[in-house]
């Protein structure tokens, strides 16, 4: 069995692990990406020491000096990392020692485990700021794209069938609904990430005169009262991965949205359905069939959504059986991590570019819309006004819709004394109720998809989308 002898294990070694080990357990592959993190909170530790008199000032001028000096080597790509280091953690400090000899002193009073979530909170709390602005973008795209079409409308669905007319801006909003509530969650979610576990150590703290209060505030770990967080049980806040979970589940349910979105997009821009049209920039064509234009960019965000649900439920399974505290099981969290936040970020941010260069088919639309028979309900509502219970009345639709079928014309088409024979209540004036501007007119509730209501939600949207997250 070949071994090395390796810089990160204790004198409690006398060899190193395997190399087969080595490449099993190493992390710095992936975990390379927390390297911004890591120095920002080295560097507010080393402060905090030099505050507390374990470092002398000198030495917390060389070890900041050699944490700026790795970082911009990092920066630029010069550095070189060594899996037999194991980890980001590792590399950063060998490297910062191998400078400066007071970089020995730099782990005082803390944990690889209490570093990792550190790192990792500061990490995901600048993830989630950036995803929810190009969320806010993929908002705005749906935003431009219903104000550019506002008169179009389309039929709605339901099980996939016409079912009543909306317009193109409505259905449009429907999705900016949604991404408002993912907005919310994300929000929601970092508000539990930004808490300070640094001077938890391993599990159990330490004895050293730690000033946790001043490293929490240093890395803007505040509340809303501007108070520094931090955690409150040592235990818990090294073994703790409910944050990325959180996360994760927030962004799993965003993924669905954008699948929705997605298939959505393929539905309509399909020969079938003629709705919508795609620049070519945001489509692909096929290796033998030279006439197709296929929506490969949603069909992909379709597919790489069901990955982000994936990882969910893999970090759901990490955690379940975990006893306390710290395990290394908890290495595995990274990769499930940085792929939902790399998969969600480039997905919201390719739907919003599409989109903005998207158009809608008006006459294609219009002519689907047309149809009579999506003013069905509102010719049960007809006699509804007139008395009759709804129940009623949707038979006496039903019967009339059974009846043009049969005929081979459109509802709109039978003739006044058709519509009489089934029920009085129709008088001449029935005809007006498949006037379809009028019908969109009349959809006058909070949220319905009325002339004047879309209007009122666009611009609602419109001045909305314009304030500052929060």
């Amino acid at each position: 069995m070949k071994t090395k002898k390796v810089v990160a294990r204790s004198g409690r070694f006398t060899q190193g692990p395997s190399d087969v080990v080595a490449r099993y357990t190493e992390s710095v592959s992936f975990d390379w990406r927390l390297w911004r993190q890591d120095i920002e909170g080295s560097r507010a530790h080393a402060r905090m020491l030099a505050r507390q008199g374990m470092l002398g000032r000198g030495e917390l001028r060389e070890i900041l000096r050699g944490l700026d000096e790795i970082a911009a080597e990092i920066a630029a790509g010069k550095f070189r990392w060594d899996e037999v280091l194991e980890d980001v953690h590792m590399n950063i400090e060998a490297a910062l020692t191998r400078r400066v000899p007071a970089g020995a002193k730099l782990h005082t009073g803390r944990s690889r485990n209490d570093q990792v979530a550190v790192d990792l909170r500061l990490w995901l709390r600048d993830e989630i700021g950036s995803l929810r602005g190009v969320v806010r973008g993929l908002q705005k795209s749906l935003v431009e794209l219903g104000e550019r079409h506002r008169e179009v409308i389309l039929p709605g669905y339901t099980h996939l069938q016409r079912a009543q007319p909306v317009y193109v801006a409505h259905h449009l909003l429907a999705y900016v609904e949604m991404l408002e509530r993912d907005q919310s969650r994300l929000a929601d979610a970092g508000r539990r990430v930004n808490v300070c576990p640094l001077g938890s150590g391993a599990l159990a703290g330490t004895t050293l005169p730690l000033d946790r209060a001043f490293v929490a505030r240093s890395l803007g770990f505040r509340d809303e009262g501007g108070r520094p967080a931090m955690t409150r049980n040592s235990m818990d806040a090294v073994s703790d991965r409910d944050f990325v979970i959180e996360f994760c589940s927030a962004a799993a349910l965003l993924a669905v949205h954008l699948s929705r979105l997605a298939e959505d997009i393929v539905l309509w821009s399909s020969a079938e359905f003629g709705f919508l049209r795609l620049e070519d920039a945001y489509t692909t064509g096929s290796s033998l069939m030279p006439q197709k234009k296929n929506p490969d960019v949603a069909e992909l965000a379709r597919g790489k959504c069901g990955r982000v649900v994936g990882n969910l439920t893999a970090l759901l399974c990490l955690l379940k059986g975990l006893p306390m505290t710290y395990n290394r099981d908890l290495q595995e969290d990274k990769e499930r991590l940085f792929d939902t936040a790399d998969t969600v970020r480039e997905t919201v941010t390719v739907l919003a570019e599409m989109l903005r260069h998207a158009a809608f088919r008006g006459e294609a639309c219009g002519l689907a819309a047309k149809d009579p028979q999506l003013l069905a309900t509102d010719l049960a509502d007809y006699l509804v006004l007139r008395g009759l219970p709804f129940r009623r009345a949707h038979h006496v639709v039903g019967e009339l819709v059974a009846r043009a079928e049969a005929a081979g014309v459109s509802l709109s088409q039978l003739s006044l004394e058709d519509y009489r024979s089934v029920h009085p209540l129709f008088a001449r004036d029935v005809r007006e109720v498949f006037d379809l501007k009028k019908a969109m007119g009349r959809r006058r509730l909070l949220g319905a998809p009325g002339t004047r209501e879309m209007g009122r939600q666009l611009d609602f949207w419109k001045k909305n989308l314009r304030k500052v997250l929060v």
